[in-house]
C-alpha cells in the first residue's frame, strides 16, 4: 500500500539567501563537467507509449543510464566535488591558479600529492567517486552495506576502489566513512550532509544540477509549466533537492508541481514532512531500490524540499518492477533505483490509496511529466531477472 502527503510548508518563492544556501549560487557546473574527456549531454526521451498507457499528454525522461560509461549520473556529483576539495588545496597551498584545466593537468596534481577519497555508497555514488580518483590518479575506498548485491561491489572494484563492507545500513555506512576519513586524513566525499559536513556534500548537490541544465531547451520546447509534473527520487536527498532548487530557479511560481518518490520502508522525506522537521524513517530499510535506501535526510537537501516539493509519495517495490519492463519495452535500460520516478507516476495513476492524491494535484490527460531514469542496470542479473518475468 503506497502513502501520501502534501507538503504544508510549500512556498511559491522560496528564499534561499541565507548563509546556509550559499551554495546554491554557484554556476560553473555545467562548465566543469564539458571540459571533462567523454562528457556529452544524456538525452531526453518522449515516451509516447507510456503516455497513452497511462492517460496523460506527454511523458520526456531524461536517461542517465549511460553517463561517462558508469551507468548513473553520480558522477556528475563526485567530479564536481573532488575538483572543489582539489582547487581549495591549492588555494591553501599556492594561492589562484587551478581551473578546470588543472583538474587535467598531471603535473599540477602531482603537485599537489595524492589522496585517499572515501565514500559511504549503496552502489552509484561509490562507483562515481572511484571513478573520478582513478582518473585522476589517487586512492579510494568506498563502504558499502552489508547487503549490497555483489555486481555494485565489483562496480566499484572496477574502478581501482577498495570496497569495505559495513555491517549495517548506508546510514551506517555513513558514521563510519566519517571516522574512517578523521583517522587516517582521508577526504570523505559524501551525497549526504550531517551537523559539521556540509561543504563537500553542498558541491555534489551543485554537480547533480548540470543534468538539469541540460535540459533547459527541451523544457521550453514542451512549454513545461505550472500544471505539470516533475517525479524526483529521493534518498538522501541531494538529487531531489538539485533538481527542485534548478525548478525553483528558472521557473519560480510558475514551476511544475514536485512530485518526491521514496520507496515504502525508506520513506525519510515523507515521515520528515509529516513531523515538521527532519527524522529518521521509522522504515525497515528494506528495499530492492538500493539506491534510495537512505534512513537519515541531509541536512541541507530537507530544507530546500521543504520549501519547495507539492507531495511526498512511498510506494511498495512492485511499482519499481513495473517501472522498469515498461521502460525496457521503450528500449530503456532503468535499474530499481533509476525507473523510481515512472514507478511513482505508476502508483500514482493506478493505486486506490493515491486516488485523493491523484485528484488534488491534477493529473490527467493534459498533463505533461518529466522523469529522470537515475540509472542504468547497475545489478544486471537482478535486471533480467525484473524484466524478463
Amino acid at each position: 500500500m503506497s502513502k501520501y502527503l502534501f507538503n504544508t510548508e510549500r512556498k511559491s518563492s522560496p528564499s534561499w539567501d541565507g548563509r546556509e544556501f550559499h551554495f546554491l549560487k554557484n554556476n560553473d557546473m555545467i562548465n566543469f563537467h564539458r571540459s571533462l574527456s567523454g562528457y556529452k549531454p544524456t538525452p531526453l526521451i518522449k515516451l509516447k507509449n507510456i503516455s497513452s498507457d497511462l492517460g496523460v499528454k506527454n511523458i520526456i525522461v531524461k536517461d542517465e543510464s549511460g553517463r561517462f560509461g558508469i551507468k548513473a549520473f553520480k558522477a556528475l556529483g563526485a567530479s564536481y566535488a573532488i575538483f572543489r576539495v582539489l582547487k581549495k588545496i591549492w588555494g591553501k597551498k599556492y594561492g589562484d591558479g587551478f581551473d578546470f584545466n588543472s583538474f587535467r593537468d598531471k603535473k599540477k596534481l602531482d603537485k599537489l600529492g595524492k589522496f585517499t577519497f572515501c565514500a559511504a555508497s549503496d552502489g552509484n555514488h561509490g562507483r562515481a567517486v572511484a571513478w573520478t580518483s582513478k582518473m585522476l590518479g589517487h586512492n579510494s575506498v568506498i563502504f558499502m552495506p552489508s547487503e549490497t548485491v555483489t555486481s555494485r561491489i565489483t562496480n566499484i572494484e572496477s574502478e581501482s576502489g577498495k570496497v569495505i563492507i559495513v555491517d549495517g545500513t548506508y546510514d551506517d555506512c555513513v558514521k563510519v566513512a566519517s571516522e574512517e576519513a578523521k583517522r587516517n586524513g582521508w577526504f570523505e566525499i559524501a551525497d549526504t550532509a550531517y551537523p559539521g559536513y556540509t561543504d563537500i556534500p553542498s558541491w555534489v548537490l551543485n554537480g547533480y544540477s548540470t543534468l538539469f541544465r541540460e535540459m533547459e531547451e527541451k523544457i521550453t520546447e514542451y512549454k513545461i509549466g505550472k500544471n505539470d509534473l516533475i517525479f524526483l527520487q529521493a534518498g538522501a536527498g541531494a538529487f531531489a533537492a538539485s533538481g527542485a532548487s534548478w525548478l525553483t530557479e528558472k521557473f519560480g511560481e510558475d514551476r511544475p508541481k514536485i512530485v518526491i518518490v521514496e520507496p515504502m520502508e525508506a520513506s525519510c522525506y515523507l515521515e520528515s514532512a509529516g513531523e515538521g522537521k527532519a527524522v529518521a524513517t521509522k522504515g525497515k530499510m528494506v528495499t530492492i531500490m538500493a539506491g534510495l535506501n537512505c534512513g537519515v535526510p541531509s541536512i541541507i537537501a530537507w530544507p530546500i524540499l521543504r520549501d519547495s516539493a507539492d507531495l511526498f509519495i512511498s510506494i511498495p517495490d512492485k511499482y519499481a518492477e513495473e517501472a522498469m519492463k515498461l521502460f525496457a519495452k521503450e528500449g530503456i535500460i532503468s535499474g530499481e533505483s533509476g525507473a523510481s520516478g515512472l514507478a511513482g507516476l505508476i502508483a500514482l495513476m493506478t493505486d486506490e490509496t493515491l486516488k485523493d492524491a491523484k485528484a488534488k494535484i491534477g493529473i490527467g490527460k493534459d498533463s505533461q511529466i518529466i522523469l529522470i531514469n537515475t540509472e542504468g542496470d547497475t545489478d544486471p542479473e537482478n535486471y533480467k531477472k525484473i524484466v524478463r518475468s
